[in-house]
C-alpha cells in the first residue's frame, strides 16, 4: 500500500487505513512521512564520513566544540548540519537555557535511574523497528549495560543549566547522539533490515515516540513514584526538550508546542499506533534492562538487587500497564508491588511537606542538581555517541 507521496507504506506497521479512520487523512500521511524518513542532514555528514573520513570527522569535532564560523571551508554537509543546529528557535532564550531544566533535578538520581531504564527504555525497547535496528548492530543484550549508563549520562549531561549553549556539552553530547543514530540507520541498511517492513530506520516516527519516552513516560513515571512536579515545571520541561528535539534532528511538527502530558498523550497515542506490536527483541531487552538497572541500583542506593529486580518488574507494570508488561513476558511481583504502595505514599507526603518551606526546597534542589554535575564531571571511558566527535575515532557501527 502506497499514501499519497507514493512511498509505500511499510507493512509492519499498522495499516495506513487504520490510522486514516482513527486520526484522519491528515495524521496518516504525517506518519507516512515521518515512517519514511530518517534525518537528512544528519545522514549526510555519516556518506560525507564514510567518503573523506578523518577530515569530516574533524570539522565535525571542530564545529561542535566551536561553532561554524570557526571552520575555514568546511565540508558541506557538516556545514549544513551546524546551520542548522545554530539555528536557534524563537522560543530559546536565556531563561530556558539557565532554568528551563531545573524542575528535573527535583528528583533524585535513583528515581532519574529508574524512570529512564523501567519507564523510558523499556517503552523504547517495545518498538519492533528499533529492536531490530539494535540486533542488527551485533550488540543487542550485551551492549544493554553500557547503553543505560551512556543513555542517563547523555540526558542528565543535556539537562544541566546552561548545557545547552553552542559548544556546551549537552550541545555537543546531542548533536553527537544524533549522529550515533545516523550511523546506525546506516548500518541497518547494510545488514538486511528492510524498509518496506518498518520503513527507515530510526526514522522521524521512532525518534519522535523516544522523545515521548524520555519526557511523558518518564515523568509520568516518576509520578507514579511519588516524585510529582507542578502543571508549571511540566510545562518547563517539555519546552526545554523541544530545543533537544531541535537538535537531535526531531521535526518540530511533532513535538514542538506539547506543554503538558495532556497534548503528549495525544501526540504519543498517534505515535503507538504506528509503531507495531512487539517482538522476541523488545522482550529480551526489556528484561536485560531491568536486570541492568537492579545492579546500578544496588550502587546508587544499596539496594540488594535480589530486592531491587522483583520492585523494578512491580514499578515497571505500573508505569506500562499489565497488558503492555505480559506482552513483553514480564514477570509479576505481587509482594514487591504491595510494599511498593507505603513507599510511594511516604514519598508524596515528604515532597507536598518539602513544597512548603520554599528554602528548603531550593536546597534540595540544588544539592540534587550539584550532585549531578559532580558525577558528570568524573573521569570516564569515552561512550559510542562521544566516539564520532573525536577527529580520529572509528565510527560506533564500525567497531566490533
Amino acid at each position: 500500500m502506497t499514501w499519497h507521496d507514493g512511498r509505500p507504506w511499510p507493512t509492519g506497521r499498522a495499516g495506513r487505513d487504520v490510522i486514516v479512520a482513527q486520526f484522519g487523512q491528515g495524521r496518516a500521511d504525517l506518519m507516512g512521512w515521518a515512517l519514511t524518513t530518517g534525518d537528512p542532514l544528519a545522514d549526510a555528514v555519516v556518506e560525507e564520513i564514510h567518503t573523506h573520513g578523518r577530515t569530516v570527522r574533524a570539522a565535525l569535532h571542530d564545529g561542535l566544540a566551536s561553532g561554524l564560523a570557526s571552520l575555514t571551508d568546511p565540508p558541506p554537509a557538516v556545514a549544513a548540519l551546524l546551520a542548522q543546529c545554530e539555528s536557534v528557535p524563537g522560543y530559546v532564550d536565556d531563561a530556558l537555557l539557565d532554568s528551563g531544566s531545573l524542575p528535573f533535578f527535583s528528583a533524585p538520581a535513583p528515581a532519574h535511574a529508574i524512570s529512564l531504564s523501567a519507564g523510558a527504555l523499556v517503552r523504547v525497547y517495545e518498538s519492533p523497528s528499533i529492536a531490530q535496528v539494535l540486533a542488527l548492530s551485533g550488540r543487542l543484550l550485551e551492549g544493554v549495560p553500557r547503553r543505560l549508563r551512556e543513555t542517563g549520562k547523555w540526558v542528565v549531561t543535556a539537562m544541566l543549566p546552561g548545557s545547552l549553549r553552542p559548544g556546551a556539552p549537552g550541545y555537543v553530547a546531542t548533536v553527537q547522539v544524533r549522529m550515533l543514530h545516523a550511523h546506525m540507520r546506516r548500518l541497518a541498511l547494510t545488514r538486511g533490515y528492510d524498509p518496506e517492513v518498518y520503513g527507515t530506520p530510526v526514522n522521524q516516527a521512532d525518534l519522535a515516540r523516544t522523545w515521548m519516552d524520555f519526557t511523558l513516560t518518564s515523568y509520568r513515571a516518576e509520578e507514579t513514584m511519588g516524585w510529582t512536579r507542578t502543571a508549571a515545571e511540566t510545562a518547563s520541561l517539555y519546552r526545554y526538550w523541544w530545543y533537544i528535539a531541535h537538535l537531535m534532528g526531531i521535526d518540530a511538527g511533532l513535538v514542538e508546542g506539547i506543554a503538558s502530558h495532556q497534548a503528549a498523550e495525544r501526540v504519543d497515542e498517534l505515535l503507538q499506533a504506528v509503531t507495531g506490536p512487539a517482538v522476541p527483541e523488545s522482550s529480551q531487552l526489556a528484561f536485560a534492562t531491568l536486570e541492568a538497572i537492579a545492579g546500578d541500583l544496588h550502587r546508587l542506593a544499596r539496594i540488594p538487587t535480589r530486592v531491587g529486580l522483583p520492585v523494578l518488574f512491580a514499578l515497571t507494570r505500573r508505569f506500562h500497564g499489565e497488558q503492555a508488561a505480559d506482552e513483553l513476558d514480564l514477570p509479576r511481583a505481587g509482594a514487591a508491588d504491595a510494599a511498593l504502595g507505603p513507599v510511594i505514599r511516604r514519598i508524596g507526603r515528604r515532597r507536598r511537606r518539602l513544597r512548603r518551606d520554599p528554602a528548603a526546597w531550593q536546597r534540595r534542589q540544588e544539592q540534587a542538581l550539584a550532585s549531578a554535575r559532580e558525577a558528570m564531571a568524573q573521569p570516564d571511558d569515552p561512550t559510542a555517541y562521544q566516539h564520532d566527535g573525536q577527529p580520529s575515532g572509528p565510527a560506533p557501527t564500525d567497531r566490533k
